[in-house]
């Protein structure tokens, strides 16, 4: 009988031993000592990027890097100009962790590390649990430019137009709210400083700790109409923004109070900035505006966008404006993929297993003269082709013509012509040669390499 109770008693701890065992087992903690919920993840590579992802798809992780090696060479600038440097550099070096978290959450870091510096580039909190809308916080890009809020990844030709470089905003922190139903689309958000490297953050802090000075805000909306939604081969888009924008804290304390609109013409390797109207000061607000437009069939696509900007001051205040427009077609049956929910274009869907081939022509203007500011203007013609090497592997080689007006001068330090002696200028009241209101032209061919993954 003793033995019997025993023995029974033996079997209860070992099944009480066995279930403790399994319920450590199942049971994790952090580092912080916090039990924490557990989901078994699938590996996959899609589209060669990698992807954990919950067998109930509540929880997604994926990676988003890339590498772009741009090259340049330049001809045609007079032996008496100021020379244009030939050169090759990492145009961008990005690595990014994304996570769908739930069916309502998601988070985004983003950041480069081009030619060695950091820059920190989207920081996002979205919650999407309202039906149509979508909600996000943190630093990302303001939705207002088509071609700005394009994903390098996804640009026809190897840079932006001059008008957008310019004029439309980028990322900065902010909030934002947008609406999506069949075929409309709206945003609104509040946005303030830059935050990109420790210079913005510097000048930010400086303005605040030294003059008490706020950082400024913007109110930046756009509307989207796109029928045909459902039609994925054929489709068109028509668009209209504004944004209403106070100067900010991220410049140097010196600069504050103003505005100053500039841009390259060319690749990034073509450090000078031709196009530059140099600080206006004493600005109260400026109002960004524009339309967009697109419209794709099978390989076709057609994009165009016109901005403008009234810049306020005492007085008149000043007017500048550019546009641009861009064709592409895929030579080998690939068609355009048009991205309905954010109103951009994306990647093609190649024709040909090993990829396709995309030709890419466009036109750009930008004019930062007006009444006694002379910021320049100019022009840029450029054809292009994009090798789509398989889902991850880009090349792409881009022709450019760019022309611009003697005033484009880059602040008064490029020449722009020869004075009466014949003797090299920048100063375009002295310039004589050339004549009419010509300025620097010259002819550019660049080249990138990419790889996404």
């Amino acid at each position: 009988m003793k033995k019997a109770a025993i023995l029974t008693l033996g079997a209860f701890l070992l099944m009480g031993s066995s279930a403790m065992a399994q319920e450590n087992e199942e049971v994790r903690y952090n580092q912080y000592g916090v039990a924490v919920d557990r989901k078994e993840l699938h590996a996959e590579a899609r589209n060669n990027i990698l992807v954990l992802e919950s067998k109930d798809q509540s929880y997604k992780l994926w990676m988003d890097n890339r590498v772009m090696v741009d090259g340049a060479t330049f001809w045609g600038v007079g032996s008496d100009y100021d020379r244009i440097g030939n050169g090759i550099s990492i145009r961008r070096a990005r690595f990014a962790v994304k996570a769908q978290l739930g069916k309502d959450w998601y988070g985004e870091v983003d950041m480069d590390m081009a030619d060695g510096l950091f820059e920190l580039k989207d920081a996002i909190v979205e919650y999407d649990g309202v039906k149509n809308m979508e909600f996000k916080v943190g630093n990302f890009k303001e939705d207002f430019s088509m071609e700005r809020t394009t994903s390098s990844r996804y640009l026809q030709l190897i840079e932006r137009p001059m008008v957008t470089q310019a004029l439309a905003p980028s990322r900065h922190l902010g909030f934002q709210a947008a609406y999506l139903r069949d075929h409309f689309r709206a945003s609104f958000g509040t946005f303030f400083q830059e935050i990109a490297g420790s210079e913005e953050a510097g000048y930010v802090q400086d303005n605040n700790k030294d003059f008490g000075r706020s950082q400024g805000y913007s109110l930046t909306s756009k509307v989207g109409w796109m029928p045909y939604t459902q039609d994925r081969k054929m489709g068109f888009y028509l668009g209209a923004k504004a944004s209403y924008r106070t100067p900010k804290t991220d410049v140097s304390t010196s600069d504050y109070g103003g505005m100053r609109f500039s841009t390259r013409n060319s690749t990034s390797i073509n450090r000078k900035k031709y196009i530059d109207t140099d600080v206006i000061p004493n600005v109260h607000h400026n109002w960004l505006y524009g339309a967009e437009a697109a419209a794709y069939w099978n390989g076709l696509k057609l994009q165009s966008e016109w901005i403008g900007t009234h810049v306020s001051v005492p007085g008149e205040g000043y007017n500048f404006g550019g546009y641009y427009v861009q064709l592409g077609y895929a030579l080998f049956g690939g068609h355009q993929h048009f991205n309905v929910a954010e109103g951009e274009f994306t990647s093609i869907a190649p024709g040909k297993k090993w990829g396709d081939v995309e030709l890419n022509l466009r036109y750009d203007y930008l004019d930062l003269n007006h009444r006694d500011v002379y910021g320049g203007s100019g022009e840029n013609y450029t054809a292009g082709l994009n090798f789509y090497l398989g889902n991850s592997v880009k090349m792409a080689i881009n022709y450019m013509y760019s022309c611009n007006d003697r005033y484009a001068n880059g602040k008064g330090k490029l020449v722009i012509g020869h004075d009466a002696t014949g003797k090299p200028t920048a100063d375009f009241t002295k310039a004589v040669e050339p004549k009419g209101k010509g300025g620097v032209s010259y002819n550019s061919i660049a080249v990138r390499f990419e790889v996404d993954f």
